[in-house]
């Protein structure tokens, strides 16, 4: 299958790495999660575009992430800036009505971006296991801890309480409560592995926070649902039965957008692309369908 890889170089002067899967004429660029993922998980695109060769997929490890440049320094994670940057891939693309998909993190990049004057380069958005309000989802996430062991629990908030993240126990519990609402699949695929492993801390740290339940970095306040009557292309918005993402609010954000559709995948979790794959793909090839039609 034909692939290109391509380094961009920013307007900064720092470089990300992209690479073109398939020479289809529907172009995905894909936003990966985190802050500070990686592309890696979301392989699985690759494997879809085999099945679909009317589809081009483009991966893109953002700013700060693996495969691209990684600086130390604070300041650069922002979304203003992180839109700029998509601008900068789509231009290197020579992207036009093309489709953006953005799964957790990068869904909240493809919202800012579907409702920027950006947006306007948009053929269709696929928001993937990303709600419109991070308040929202600050909620949710604490309430489904609520379901562990009531000790488990009081132990997890004593360690947030003192700061000390790398205690061991905690990070045990914290992988017990992933495996149930982040990827379902024991032992987790090689490509989530290696995700994790490659997590850029100061990008997560300064936009989320030490942790999921303590969201105090920049996107803590972040809330657009005021905008969303800005997005007017159509929009699929993706959750899973067991995200960590509430798919009650996944639900209702679609019913915001002008021109917006839900789908929740019944066995899936925050990483449905994984652990609820056939149903996942075939919603984004329903969504597709239709667009194109």
């Amino acid at each position: 299958m034909p692939a290109e890889t391509r380094i961009v170089t920013l307007e900064n002067n720092y470089h990300v790495w992209t690479r073109r899967v398939g020479l289809g004429k529907v172009k995905i660029l894909l936003l990966h999660g985190g802050p500070g993922m990686t592309h890696e998980y979301l392989e699985p695109f690759t494997a879809y575009v085999k099945k679909h060769p009317e589809v081009e997929v483009i991966y893109y490890d953002q700013l700060g992430s693996y495969f691209s440049d990684q600086p130390n320094d604070p300041s650069l994670w922002t979304i203003d800036r992180f839109l700029r940057e998509i601008e900068e891939v789509r231009k290197a693309w020579h992207l036009d009505q093309f489709y953006l998909y953005g799964q957790s993190w990068g869904g909240t990049l493809a919202l800012e971006y579907a409702a920027s004057a950006y947006g306007r380069h948009l053929k269709g958005l696929i928001d993937s296991n990303m709600v419109d309000n991070y308040a929202d989802y600050a909620k949710y996430i604490n309430k489904y801890r609520e379901t562990m062991d009531p000790a488990d629990v009081k132990y997890m908030k004593e360690i947030e309480a003192k700061g000390n993240f790398d205690d061991h126990h905690y990070n045990e519990l914290l992988g017990k409560l992933y495996q149930r609402c982040i990827c379902r699949l024991k032992p987790w695929p090689d490509a989530v592995k290696r995700t994790f492993e490659h997590l850029n801390e100061q990008v997560y740290v300064t936009l989320q926070g030490p942790t999921e339940f303590t969201i105090t970095g920049l996107l803590k306040n972040w809330n657009i649902r005021d905008r969303l009557k800005n997005i007017k292309i159509p929009a699929l918005v993706l959750g899973g039965k067991y995200d960590s993402m509430n798919p009650e609010e996944i639900k209702a954000l679609a019913k915001r957008l002008p021109n917006g559709q839900a789908h929740i995948c019944p066995n899936g979790s925050h990483f449905s692309i994984f652990d609820d794959q056939k149903d996942y793909f075939s919603a984004i090839s329903k969504f597709i369908n239709e667009v194109e039609k």
